[in-house]
């Protein structure tokens, strides 16, 4: 008997906390919900890492996640690769920095997951991108105590959100609700 073929999926998590909680938790919902036809491969960037630690939230990734990768550096491990010969579907960045916007709106390539992301435009593989600084203005944000902090959202990070959402084959999502229509469009 042959093992059936999934599909593979990248999912990058950098180090936002904002909304990091309701993607964990979308995504492990999606990776039940697709289990025998989608393969969801976790990278977390090292800043990710500690984000996620800070929001006590590596044991969920570990259990809801067969594949966990964390950034040793640009090319460690090997996403980019992976992602130019066409072994994943997509490459989803949620929840992604305004630091990661930037990177990658402005073409550096310095971090895993900066590197993946410009790799799968140039190779044609879609790229989904949550950036936590959206929109202009006030937003609040919970902290891993549940504490509200509240922060504004300058004009030059969303020129950077902007940027992306030109680019041919880059896709920006509004929150975490967003993932699921998305995963349904590519594999129904």
């Amino acid at each position: 008997m042959t093992k059936k073929h999934r599909a593979r999926v990248a999912w990058g998590i950098t180090g936002s906390g904002d909304r990091l909680p309701q993607v964990v938790e979308v995504m492990s919902e999606l990776r039940k919900q697709y289990e025998d036809t989608v393969d969801i491969r976790v990278y977390i960037s090292k800043a990710g890492d500690q984000v996620i630690k800070y929001y006590k939230l590596f044991n969920d990734l570990e259990a809801n996640f067969d594949k966990i990768w964390v950034e040793a550096n640009a090319n460690a491990p090997f996403l980019a690769g992976q992602i130019q010969v066409g072994r994943f579907e997509f490459l989803l960045l949620a929840p992604a920095t305004s630091n990661t916007v930037a990177k990658i709106s402005l073409r550096l390539a310095d971090t895993l997951l900066t590197n993946a992301a410009i790799m799968a435009q140039k190779a044609g593989v879609p790229v989904y991108i949550m950036p936590s600084d959206l929109e202009e203005g006030s937003v609040v944000t919970r902290l891993p105590d549940g504490r509200d902090l509240q922060l504004t959202i300058r004009r030059e990070d969303v020129e950077h959100v902007k940027r992306l959402q030109a680019m041919e084959g880059t896709f920006i999502l509004k929150g975490a609700g967003d993932i699921p229509g998305m995963f349904r469009r590519h594999f129904g």
